[in-house]
């Protein structure tokens, strides 16, 4: 059943069935004029100094733990981490680097670690039954042996992904090559990771999270914006190139990325890696799991002007999202510097992979009825001990996302593989500019009907799902075994 068909049927006397499921009031207390609630972001003053984390190797050790960070003001609140402070420390390695890293959990709830955008065995991926038990440690031991890009990790623990993530537990993990060095793109300070995440503070300063059932079907939205754990961040910038290295972080909210001053900006690279070619563009919009690696030229502003990293508004993505503008990071043109970075033409070559004949078809649907989940694909959630799909090793394949009659948008990812878009039907109707390079989370919105081509090239058993992650934890998630 479609939400608003759902909401209808709340109006004329559907109470007593769903009073005795207890499913009413949760809903009606979640309700904003027929939908969830839409936190309106707050606005004022960008006077934080944007906080970068630190980079390590990939021989470090984590420990998930109960930390402290101030957010909205200088006193300290409860947080989560993988060290001191909220979020964790940026892990940076090059192609080919075996890794070597230690988790230690501290939280009195079991966790893990799954590498979002990292084709690793399935032992490593951070499964959803591959837990870290409270008070004990993992040894993640991999090689990595893929294209350059950004990545990230967080917690993969059913049903308690979303809250571990929105506490603060996530970090980016950047893999480096040969081939992109040879770009001489900007780097070092000029090179700047944004963790973009919402957050609904609590009036003690601590972070909140407790959805409602409506808030469950939407997604939770935040009203506050952290930039890196930073809230109302700016950072100091010359007249030149900048590369921003982009992971929207929500659990559930789209960003529409845009400057605040309808500058372009140059696209360069998506989830897994650099593009053929720049792709100039005014905005982007980005769903939760998703990154983006962009150029920003500032040479041709003046000293002392500011331009903001904004959201604009949009409306095709569910009545939930996109119904406020409002300003990320504010950057201040403060020096004057010669610009000598020449923006490449062309980039790194994306090879077009093996034509195939194998489709497989995912419905994605509402379910207000159900009891085991309302997020389905194929009608099913997720079941830790069952097998959905089989998929040959080595074989190339097609998979459809139809959300054609859904109400909500879905970014769906699939671990183990790295895909690209090849069609996209209704909605939007057009395959956008980042994403043509290799993906592994791509964006459903109401209306389309999304295909992407993958080759399987790691066996074991994964799991594919909606990565917001209120869906997620709500069951929209199945497993499938390459072998």
């Amino acid at each position: 059943m479609k939400r608003k068909d759902f909401l209808k049927t709340l109006g004329f006397g559907s109470a007593s069935l769903l009073t005795s499921a207890g499913v009413l009031s949760s809903c009606m207390s979640g309700m904003n004029h027929g939908d969830a609630v839409v936190p309106q972001v707050n606005t004022g003053l960008f006077i934080n100094p944007l906080k970068i984390p630190k980079t390590v190797s990939g021989n470090t050790s984590l420990v998930t733990q109960n930390t402290s960070e101030a957010l909205l003001s200088a006193s300290k609140v409860n947080v989560l981490g993988y060290g001191e402070g909220i979020l964790g420390p940026t892990i940076r390695v090059k192609k080919g680097d075996n890794v070597n890293i230690n988790l230690l959990n501290k939280l009195s709830d079991h966790s893990n670690i799954h590498w979002h955008g990292l084709k690793i065995p399935a032992d490593m991926d951070g499964h959803p039954d591959q837990m870290v038990m409270s008070n004990e440690s993992f040894n993640y031991k991999f090689s990595v042996n893929q294209q350059a890009g950004l990545n990230w990790y967080h917690p993969h623990v059913h049903k308690s992904t979303a809250v571990q993530v929105t506490q603060g537990l996530a970090g980016l993990f950047i893999v480096e090559s040969d081939e992109e060095k040879s770009l001489a793109l900007p780097s070092g300070e000029f090179e700047v990771p944004l963790i973009i995440q919402d957050k609904r503070i609590a009036s003690d300063g601590t972070i909140k999270y407790s959805p409602t059932m409506m808030e469950i079907m939407s997604g939770y939205l935040g009203e506050n914006i952290l930039v890196n754990g930073t809230h109302k961040p700016f950072l100091d910038v010359s007249t030149r190139f900048y590369r921003f290295r982009i992971l929207n972080g929500s659990s559930a909210r789209i960003y529409n990325l845009s400057l605040s001053n309808s500058a372009e900006f140059y696209v360069i690279g998506s989830d897994g890696g650099i593009l053929p070619q720049p792709e100039k563009v005014k905005n982007v919009i980005l769903g939760s799991g998703e990154r983006l690696d962009i150029l920003v030229d500032f040479s041709t502003m003046k000293v002392g002007e500011v331009v903001s990293l904004k959201s604009e508004t949009f409306f095709t993505m569910g009545n939930a999202q996109g119904n406020q503008p409002f300003d990320i990071l504010a950057f201040n043109i403060k020096r004057q510097e010669n610009n000598t970075f020449k923006l490449p033409s062309t980039l790194i070559p994306v090879p077009k992979l093996p034509s195939t004949s194998i489709k497989r078809v995912f419905t994605l649907k509402m379910d207000m009825m159900s009891s085991d989940g309302m997020h389905k694909i194929n009608g099913k959630v997720f079941k830790s001990g069952r097998i959905d799909e089989t998929v040959t090793l080595g074989s190339t394949e097609i998979w459809e996302f139809d959300n054609s009659t859904g109400d909500e948008a879905h970014p769906m990812h699939i671990h183990g593989v790295m895909f690209q878009v090849v069609a996209r039907m209704g909605g939007r109707n057009v395959i956008l500019p980042h994403e043509k390079g290799w993906k592994d989370t791509v964006l459903v919105a109401p209306g389309e009907k999304v295909q992407v081509a993958m080759t399987f090239e790691i066996s074991g058993k994964f799991v594919f799902h909606c990565h917001n992650l209120e869906h997620e934890d709500d069951g929209m998630m199945l497993n499938f075994e390459v072998k």
